[in-house]
């Protein structure tokens, strides 16, 4: 390995030791490494340019400017009073509520914090009301969080997309599967907890009158991933289309119909989707160009000759991999870790014949999972100081919904069709 492509290691690692930000870490890394290596200083500005000349980047600030909108309104009610509606009977059924309305939320907004602060800020003085132990209440909400960037649409795919060439639309639809088998395995979970600790449950029984009114006021909340999910999959439009289609959606749903969205709030969401995306595209940009010097460096041939002498096979690959994602994402945000290692690992996968989609799902899968591990656990925090509850005594109860999604991460690696069979109808 040259002197160039070691300080180029050297930096990246040295500067988020310190606690430099990720994107602005590549970027000096690189400078150093160009500086050294006697390359064309204009190459730092053409790669970060054209990295960020993408009509799929586009989608990014759509989508989210779409998520804000949704989750300043009143749709968050809505959905948890419609599965509350559907599932309040079991015993710890509001458990089971809060996590089938994270999974539709996160449907809306593809946001982790937004989907843990939305639905908590309703189900946790619902479930201190009934008794529910904080801890509890807290795990649940952690662990749903992580859901948001797994479900379609989310921002973790299009940043994947951008750095691999994969279809964003094939990524999108990956991730369908593997996060309603999560909301089934984590509810079952929960209600397995809740019979063991004897928690209450509603007594009033099943209403179909009642579950029929809640429908029908979350029907406008509810048609928002069919259009978009539809959409794409029909055809009718592409991803970057369907995130303007969700941003007008958005705006006659909680602004013209449901009103609970002022025209003069829009200002503020605009201006911090404006703040959001500009550090997301400085991080993309970062990642091109120090994409472009790993490759330049042969480091991903080094890389792949280490994995081809220790891992002798897929199965083993899949093995170091799923440890390394575990490892990371409890340290780093995942779209950083994705465009740091998706230009060296993709090429492997791919070298060991396995579908680009489904490792590409099993990546953003396992990596969001750190959404609610410590010590980096954002929805976990966030959870917690909801709340109003130590972060040690949640960490206790969010262990067994932990050890299902690891489970659910093995299912993606062994079953390919999990996360494939719904991108392969595409074709």
């Amino acid at each position: 390995m040259s002197t160039a492509a070691i300080i180029l290691i050297t930096v990246l690692l040295g500067g988020m030791l310190i606690g430099l930000p990720i994107a602005w870490a590549m970027l000096l890394s690189s400078f150093c490494a160009i500086m050294v290596e006697g390359i064309p200083i204009a190459i730092l500005a053409q790669r970060l340019f054209t990295s960020m000349d993408s009509f799929a980047m586009l989608a990014v600030p759509l989508f989210l400017v779409a998520g804000d909108i949704m989750a300043k309104g009143s749709i968050s009610k809505r959905l948890v009073a419609f599965a509350e509606s559907i599932f309040g009977t079991l015993r710890g059924g509001l458990a089971v509520v809060a996590i089938v309305a994270c999974t539709i939320f996160a449907a809306l907004t593809g946001s982790a914090l937004a989907t843990t602060a939305a639905i908590g800020a309703i189900m946790f003085p619902a479930m201190k009301k009934n008794m529910y132990p904080k801890p509890y209440s807290t795990a649940v909400l952690a662990i749903g969080g992580t859901l948001g960037p797994v479900i379609p649409p989310s921002t973790v795919f299009i940043f994947y997309a951008q750095t691999s060439g994969l279809s964003v639309v094939k990524l999108f639809m990956s991730g369908v599967g593997p996060g309603v088998l999560s909301c089934v395995c984590l509810s079952l979970v929960a209600v397995g907890m809740a019979v063991k600790d004897r928690l209450p449950k509603d007594e009033g029984g099943f209403s179909l009158r009642r579950a029929g009114k809640s429908f029908i006021s979350a029907l406008p909340a509810l048609l928002m991933p069919v259009i978009i999910l539809g959409g794409i999959y029909s055809g009718i439009f592409t991803a970057t289309e369907s995130a303007a289609v969700a941003v007008m959606y958005g705006v006659i749903v909680s602004v013209l119909i449901f009103r609970d969205v002022k025209p003069k709030d829009m200002v503020e969401l605009y201006m911090g989707t404006a703040k959001t995306t500009a550090n997301l595209m400085l991080l993309i940009a970062s990642a091109n160009v120090f994409g472009y010097l790993v490759a330049y460096f042969n480091i991903t041939t080094l890389i792949s000759t280490f994995f081809t002498t220790h891992a002798a096979s897929p199965a083993i690959f899949m093995l170091i991999s799923g440890v390394l994602f575990l490892i990371t994402g409890m340290f780093m945000e995942a779209v950083a870790t994705v465009v740091i290692l998706v230009p060296i690992l993709h090429p492997l996968a791919l070298s060991f014949g396995i579908d680009p989609i489904q490792y590409g799902c099993f990546m953003v899968f396992l990596l969001c999972l750190g959404i609610a591990t410590p010590p980096f656990a954002p929805t976990l925090y966030l959870s917690s100081s909801m709340n109003e509850t130590p972060v040690g005594a949640a960490i206790k109860k969010l262990m067994p919904f932990i050890f299902v999604q690891i489970l659910v991460g093995v299912a993606i690696a062994v079953f390919p069709a999990l996360s494939t069979w719904l991108p392969n109808i595409l074709k």
